[in-house]
């Protein structure tokens, strides 16, 4: 089901031909790496954390780790991640194809800065099978992103 509503969302948007479904699993990163034949890096991690009663996702680049401190000093909260068995229930998706297109209402988008250092990013498409090739420029059209966050560790 999550991967229709992502699919809508995209079709909406005019992106529907950017969603590439996959035989091989993408739930993790790895997975999306070798399914898709690009480096990690490149697939665009969505972490879903809690702030308050707030659901918020974050992308930042596949191998990027938050940094508690940098977290904190942006959005003036502790970094929740929101526990494995709520992620589908808060923000649309399961974990493993958790991405910004077709989420609940009121899921708060940031993009992290550790995106820009690729051209081409693979957000997951609502499923653990499935990504969207998309440039910095267009995720940034289509993720509804409330902005350019700075959360993760210099690597």
């Amino acid at each position: 089901m999550s991967l229709v509503k992502a699919e809508k969302y995209l079709q909406e948007k005019g992106f529907l031909d950017h969603v590439i479904e996959l035989e091989a699993s993408t739930a993790t990163v790895a997975e999306a790496a070798a399914a898709l034949g690009v480096e990690e890096g490149m697939i665009a991690k969505t972490m879903s954390f809690l702030q308050g009663e707030q659901p918020v996702l974050i992308l930042t680049e596949g191998t990027a780790k938050v940094d508690n401190r940098k977290y904190k000093d942006t959005f003036h909260v502790k970094a929740k991640m929101i526990p494995f068995g709520e992620v589908e229930e808060k923000i649309g998706h399961a974990p493993g194809g958790v991405c910004p297109f077709g989420i609940n209402e009121g899921v708060e988008v940031y993009l992290d800065e550790s995106l820009k250092q690729f051209g081409t990013v693979y957000p997951a498409a609502g499923n653990d099978h499935s990504a969207v090739k998309l440039t910095i420029p267009e995720l940034e059209q289509i993720a509804g992103a409330k902005g350019w966050v700075d959360v993760c560790k210099e690597q």
